[in-house]
């Protein structure tokens, strides 16, 4: 119970962190609005913990909700990192064509 308010604090902390980098126009409100869904459903995701072991356990995991919710977010971090990948891949090919016309056409 501790570790939960513990991770609830923290999560307070970085919605007043983001809360306050929206004001000072640091981020651009579709990059706040799914930092705050994303730290909104972190906080429910751990409020409602007890509910997510019973779920698992009902779907016939033997490990606890925070064990499976951590193997999802492993899953999600890996796919977005090849997507990223993928898209800094586009721009480096789409740079090249960008740089051999340039020299082409000052020949």
């Amino acid at each position: 119970m501790l570790q939960q308010y513990i991770a609830i604090a923290i999560i307070f902390f970085f919605i007043f962190r983001l809360v306050s980098q929206k004001r000072k126009n640091q981020l651009e409100t579709n990059e706040f609005l799914f930092w705050f869904i994303f730290w909104l459903l972190a906080g429910v995701t751990i409020i409602n913990l007890r509910y997510i072991d019973e779920l698992v356990a009902r779907f016939g995991f033997s490990s606890s909700g925070i064990n499976v919710l951590l193997y999802v977010a492993v899953i999600i971090l890996f796919y977005l990192v090849f997507r990223i990948r993928l898209r800094q891949e586009k721009v480096e090919r789409e740079i090249t064509k960008i740089v051999k016309n340039i020299a082409i056409n000052n020949k």
